[in-house]
């Protein structure tokens, strides 16, 4: 298993990784259609912000990218696998590689917009929910959560 940088090319293999893993929680495809953009990665997303891709025998399976808003805050902006390696233990690899990334650093806190299926998953990694944000689908949102570093 390595974690290393993304390449701007990798950006297609990202995408289908992110739009697979959103549909692994049973969203319909219409529903996805309507994400398309935001579950779409850019080669100038990958040119502009930290993204690491998360390989099992040489093929990408899953990725983490991140926003450094100011000098003290970081957001996590993705963390997707494929589907086939969700609840493996994978993404708990991963954010521990995002976490020992940042940690030395002079950061205060990390937060992010979680997909309301992982919420769960990051309060397992010390997340705690500080608010909701209201998505594009009628009564559903996403928590917001926070670690302070």
């Amino acid at each position: 298993m390595t974690i290393q940088p993304a390449n701007a090319t990798d950006h297609e293999h990202l995408t289908q990784i992110t739009k697979k893993s959103k549909a692994f929680w049973g969203y319909s495809e219409d529903l996805l259609l309507v994400w398309d953009d935001a579950l779409t990665i850019t080669q100038e997303y990958i040119n502009t912000h930290p993204v690491y891709t998360f390989a099992v025998e040489d093929k990408i399976v899953g990725y983490y990218s991140y926003i450094l808003e100011d000098e003290h805050n970081i957001k996590l902006d993705n963390l997707f696998l494929l589907p086939q390696y969700i609840g493996k233990g994978m993404g708990s690899y991963l954010i521990t590689d995002f976490l020992n990334r940042i940690q030395n650093q002079n950061y205060k806190r990390v937060y992010l917009d979680s997909e309301p299926y992982a919420e769960g998953f990051y309060k397992k990694h010390g997340f705690q929910t500080i608010g909701k944000l209201e998505t594009t689908v009628k009564d559903r949102f996403m928590p917001v959560m926070e670690l302070g570093l």
